[in-house]
């Protein structure tokens, strides 16, 4: 009998990294980790270190950080630790000459119910599309992206006000035990899986997760109040919705916003107007009522609670919703 359960862990960022770290305290053997190279970042372009590298490095664990998964070089060195396993979590698509390497297979862990949301931000479109309900798959992987057959699923539901921040830290404990119990089933050969194709029926329009561009993040203030609401916080903290406001005597301030808050009414100001008393509330007149602004950033600043906003920037005059997006 084989008694391979060697594991080879291909990751970047702390969703990943999380991961990494139960799976090796739970007992199984990560023999390499695959990650990201160093990038620069901040305003010394220093060069930073992946979530996964950090993680992986603790537990003295051997690191590869390839440019080109295709690279001869790294292909043989992964060949050489003759895994059983492969657990992908998020990081790019792998070509077939690594993923089939895996004695038992190579699976992933993406944040959604597949077929639903597959793609690179399931968690920011979910939220921005106003699910109340998402989840987690772990599937093997194939040829094409987010495709291939699922192993297993746990469902959760997404609070009225959660951000996609907050779902994606407790995606990452709900995803622990199901990688686990993969891990399990797969060592253990009790595995079933389910083709995605048998889950999509003829009229299944499933929904898509697209990597998240700047112009997403830009707020069309014509929307209606709820999609920018759900806009905004299935954007924070990261990337972030943005805006930029405009005075009568001209003053611009560009604003990331993190957090809000709807007060369903009938506005008595000119709808795209800015209503603050300075000290407690800034909202905006919208058709639909206020959105009130919660949490933001002013831009070159940190981001800050509208009260402590509001102490060191005082309105004066005339403010309103400078439309980009419409102009």
């Amino acid at each position: 009998m084989d008694n391979n359960k060697r594991i080879i862990f291909f990751g970047t960022p702390e969703f990943a990294a999380e991961q990494l770290k139960n799976i090796i305290e739970k007992g199984f053997e990560v023999v390499a980790v695959v990650t990201a190279p160093d990038k620069p970042a901040g305003r010394g372009k220093k060069l930073q270190q992946s979530a996964v590298k950090v993680m992986a490095k603790e537990f003295n664990l051997p690191v590869f950080q390839p440019e080109k998964l295709k690279d001869e070089s790294f292909i043989k060195s992964i060949e050489s630790y003759q895994a059983a396993v492969f657990i992908v979590i998020a990081f790019r698509m792998l070509p077939e000459m690594v993923w089939r390497m895996a004695k038992l297979g190579t699976f992933n862990l993406h944040a959604s119910l597949l077929p639903d949301y597959r793609g690179a931000a399931p968690i920011n479109r979910a939220i921005m599309n106003g699910e109340t309900v998402t989840g987690l798959t772990t599937f093997f992987i194939d040829d094409k992206i987010d495709e291939g057959n699922i192993i297993r699923q746990l469902t959760m539901e997404i609070g009225a006000n959660e951000t996609a921040g907050e779902l994606h830290d407790r995606m990452i404990e709900k995803g622990k035990n199901l990688v686990i119990n993969t891990l399990n089933e797969i060592f253990e050969n009790s595995i079933q899986t389910r083709k995605q194709t048998d889950i999509i029926k003829s009229d299944f329009l499933y929904k898509t997760a697209p990597k998240i561009f700047r112009n997403d993040c830009q707020i069309d203030w014509k929307k209606p109040i709820g999609v920018i609401f759900n806009q905004i916080r299935g954007l924070s903290p990261y990337p972030t919705a943005f805006s930029t406001i405009t005075s009568s005597q001209n003053q611009r301030l560009e604003l990331k916003i993190f957090e809000t808050r709807i007060e369903f009414t009938i506005p008595d100001e000119p709808f795209f107007s800015i209503q603050t008393d300075n000290k407690k509330f800034l909202k905006i007149a919208l058709p639909e009522g206020y959105l009130h602004l919660t949490k933001i950033q002013q831009s070159g600043k940190k981001s800050l609670e509208i009260i402590e906003f509001l102490r060191g920037f005082q309105f004066s005059g005339e403010w309103k919703i400078l439309d980009e997006k419409n102009d």
